[in-house]
């Protein structure tokens, strides 16, 4: 494959712009879970990059357990069907709950995400969004972090992919040619 495949890439986001929004973020969010320790939930596979990141630049005791759903096949486009691929380990009951999602595009999948886990009666239930491409947006869901507001481009890098490929880039862009289509 060699390098040409990145001549498809067009930088948004360079690795230290990332790090900068990621340590702001972990601030915010270890400030205001002082003196308790959510649960971070990942959503597999886009946030693992971004998770691992941000949870080792939080102030505060967390745990982790990660959520693999499926809502692409092998469209670029949610199909706003959802299925749970891999659920929690961990009980929701009572705890403070942190999701933590590469991108959030059209809402159909978080919102899903977000009702699934609300039936297990968390105490709270926030959602940190590296990328929140408001575009796209076909239900009300307003995440309560939020790194960057994005433009309606097809995003990789950083964890985010197009069919699997790209998640290794330590920097975000966005492909050419595929900026009419939308990612979940």
């Amino acid at each position: 494959m060699g390098e040409s495949y990145l001549s498809q890439v067009k930088r948004l986001f360079s690795e230290q712009e990332i790090a900068e929004k990621v340590r702001e973020l972990a601030g915010q969010i270890s400030l205001d879970y002082a003196g308790r320790s959510p649960l971070v939930v990942g959503i597999l596979k886009g946030s693992w990059i971004f998770l691992a990141d941000l949870v080792r630049q939080l102030t505060i005791q967390v745990y982790i357990d990660f959520l693999t759903v499926a809502s692409y096949g092998a469209s670029t486009i949610s199909s706003g069907v959802v299925k749970i691929v891999m659920d929690l380990k961990a009980p929701l009951t009572g705890r403070d709950v942190l999701v933590v999602e590469d991108i959030l595009d059209s809402g159909l999948t978080m919102s899903y995400i977000l009702s699934h886990l609300r039936l297990r009666k968390p105490r709270s239930l926030k959602l940190c969004v590296l990328m929140d491409k408001r575009a796209r947006r076909q239900v009300a869901v307003e995440p309560d972090y939020v790194g960057f507001v994005v433009p309606d481009r097809f995003l990789v890098g950083y964890g985010v992919d197009y069919a699997e490929r790209y998640r290794h880039l330590p920097f975000i862009g966005y492909l050419e040619g595929l900026e009419d289509e939308g990612k979940g």
